[in-house]
């Protein structure tokens, strides 16, 4: 879809509507270079993606979404945001959405990425509250606080390096395989940086559930809530998003799953109203 399609298919989206949440205030006469798009994420807001690289999904959206009415649900007002391989500042920017009072930090090591991101903080008007880190959340001098962050979120790349065909497109290979790091990388950077009371919010295929739970116990951590999601009526859960807690009380099984398409292909209800709470235009619900 080209710039003037798509900036038509947003105004059709969004006739009559106010979006909710913080508005937008930053340099938007930014525009997307070449290779590039400014595609809506939550709200007012906007992010720059490579046409051709990996690109912001639901599982972005359900993680951010997940974490934040697990962070509502406990009663606590966060202060500190941190998002572990933040890629283009997505899952990081919705969360900065929902608790606007919060600061943000997104650390991030591929460096295409990371220009992004910053892109696209300036072109929300976040920059002023966010700390865009570029670098492994592995090493110390890039991620040095202990026990400092609120909330933490993730989304770790899905499979093994040996599991599949690694892309060599742009983005696509680190983001989807474990080149750089896993889900346990993930977990133990979380524990090393959740202050006492926080939470770490992470989604991960269906698949990988045992290692999201060895990790948590290996590392001091309890997964307290979980939820399977479905991309179909009628399929076995894909996905498991996951809240975990220092010192919390463990779950074994989760909700009913949220099933994200009904028979007949249309989003169901539930995925609306998630929808719905994070921002999108009633169009696009």
């Amino acid at each position: 879809m080209d710039a003037a399609r798509r900036e038509e298919r947003r105004a059709r989206l969004r006739a009559g509507w106010t979006p909710p949440g913080p508005r937008a205030a930053g340099t938007r006469d930014l525009g997307p270079g070449e290779g590039e798009t400014l595609d809506a994420l939550v709200g007012d807001w906007c992010v720059f993606q490579l046409r051709d690289g990996h690109r912001h999904s639901a599982d972005d959206l359900l993680v951010a979404w997940f974490a934040g009415e697990a962070v509502r649900a406990r009663g606590l007002t966060p202060a500190r945001l941190l998002d572990l391989g933040a890629g283009i500042g997505s899952v990081g920017f919705m969360m900065a959405w929902q608790f606007p009072q919060a600061r943000l930090v997104a650390v991030e090591a591929q460096p295409v990425s990371h220009r992004l991101s910053r892109r696209s903080a300036a072109y929300n008007g976040i920059d002023g509250r966010i700390d865009l880190r570029l670098g492994d959340f592995r090493d110390p001098a890039v991620l040095p606080e202990r026990a400092a962050f609120d909330v933490v979120t993730g989304s770790p790349p899905y499979f093994r390096e040996d599991e599949g065909r690694v892309s060599d497109r742009p983005q696509r290979g680190p983001c989807r395989f474990e080149l750089r790091s896993g889900v346990e990388d993930y977990v133990a950077a979380a524990a090393r940086a959740l202050a006492q009371g926080g939470v770490f919010g992470l989604v991960m295929p269906t698949f990988a559930e045992a290692r999201i739970d060895a990790a948590a116990a290996a590392d001091g951590l309890a997964v307290v809530d979980r939820l399977h999601v479905a991309f179909k009526q009628g399929r076995p859960a894909a996905l498991v998003l996951c809240a975990l807690q220092r010192a919390g009380a463990p779950v074994a099984a989760s909700r009913p799953a949220l099933v994200l398409r009904d028979t007949d292909g249309r989003r169901s209800e539930a995925f609306r109203a998630v929808r719905r709470a994070m921002g999108f235009p009633p169009g696009a619900w």
